[in-house]
């Protein structure tokens, strides 16, 4: 099927929905059993999607679980509470005391404060690589490397890696090595990461997934090898998801396509846009030539979402920051992003820099995150230019 009739029909079978279009909601923390056999059963085959106990999930979890494993062409798929949360314990699940992950520098900072504030912890060692490294990240495999950690593209400076590239360079390293990516910005559907050779393609569908800013989810989709392993650990981390959380995820599946259509659209409109302006040096967008690895999104990619970032000629003082930001009436600061509306944040290069322990982006003016929603392009636009004026 293509991608459109998959997201429509994917999770919802007969079992799921109990004869309505959508999958049920059930909300339950105790699954009773008619006799000890079907107990026994049960217990036996709780990893097969059998009703076992509510932590292990519901009708309404596995219909969701089951169209994302489907839509990202892996075996299975782990559900928690917020992304955050999935990159966390999909990386718990496959390291112990002494090993060594590779992260890349540009990943998602509450990502990179995992690895240095807790993974330090518990004496797992973390070095960050440059996310353009390509197969020179051979050279910083250790013998006790156990994962290596992809974002693509990076969720602020965007640079979009070379995954079969990096896949390969690893394999033939260490082929035990457990490859992990950060999939949000495709909502693991215009990437298919596991296609390539990862092994678990992670992200926050509170971005894409739910797509209306009103609920907090968590998947990693795991292939045949890292499946048995990452869904028994999510089970005893006492990972999980509400019922209803999970049904508004299968209902966000069924306009996901439409919505990242209309994201694309409207986000290469704004990003040309913002490439003839004066005040702009540089627009990082990957649909875009100059975006670091556009290259790789061509050939890799079935399309881009609305998220993308530039950087002004020059450093915004605090007073220009806060009359170009304070006064937008479309575009509203706030963290996350994937939802219907436009929002927009702000780094100083001095503070961006600091938080960016490899392959620096070497960049003097303030650089600008934005979200492109489902409003007016025209409109967008004619509110992003008034900010212009205003630091003009």
């Amino acid at each position: 099927m293509k991608l459109e009739t998959q997201l429509v029909t994917a999770g919802r079978e007969k079992r799921y929905t109990q004869g309505s279009v959508n999958a049920v909601i059930q909300r339950a923390s105790s699954l009773v059993f008619d006799s000890v056999k079907d107990k026994q059963f049960a217990t036996a085959n709780r990893a097969n999607g059998e009703l076992f106990y509510g932590r292990y999930g519901t009708l309404t979890h596995f219909s969701f679980q089951q169209a994302m494993a489907d839509l990202e062409g892996g075996v299975g798929c782990s559900l928690y509470p917020c992304g955050a949360a999935a990159v966390s314990n999909a990386i718990l699940a496959f390291v112990a005391t002494g090993d060594h992950i590779l992260m890349t520098g540009a990943a998602y900072a509450p990502t990179q404060d995992f690895c240095n504030k807790v993974l330090s912890q518990f004496g797992v060692s973390t070095t960050y690589y440059d996310p353009l490294i390509g197969a020179g990240i051979v050279d910083l495999i250790k013998p006790t490397t156990r994962v290596v950690f992809l974002e693509s593209p990076s969720s602020v400076t965007m640079e979009v890696q070379d995954v079969p590239g990096l896949v390969k360079a690893i394999r033939a390293v260490n082929p035990e090595i457990i490859i992990m990516i950060d999939n949000t910005w495709a909502a693991g559907v215009l990437f298919r990461a596991l296609d390539y050779g990862v092994d678990i393609s992670i992200q926050s569908g509170t971005k894409y997934i739910i797509g209306h800013s009103d609920a907090m989810l968590g998947t990693a989709v795991a292939n045949a090898r890292c499946w048995d392993r990452l869904r028994e650990s999510a089970y005893l981390m006492g990972q999980m998801l509400d019922a209803d959380t999970a049904y508004m995820a299968s209902r966000g599946l069924r306009t996901l396509a439409v919505r990242l259509k209309q994201h694309e659209i409207s986000s290469i409109a704004i990003a040309h846009w913002l490439e003839a302006r004066s005040e702009v040096a540089q627009v990082n967008h990957p649909a875009l030539p100059q975006c670091p690895g556009h290259e790789y999104f061509v050939r890799d990619f079935l399309g881009c979402s609305g998220l993308f970032s530039f950087v002004l000629k020059k450093r915004l003082t605090d007073e220009d920051l806060a009359s170009f930001l304070d006064n937008l009436s479309l575009f509203h600061m706030a963290y996350s992003w994937g939802g219907f509306e436009s929002l927009i944040l702000a780094s100083q290069p001095e503070e961006f820099n600091d938080i960016r322990p490899a392959g620096k982006i070497a960049f003097t003016g303030t650089l600008v995150r934005i979200h492109i929603g489902l409003e007016n392009v025209e409109e967008l636009i004619a509110d992003l230019d008034a900010g212009f004026a205003r630091i003009a």
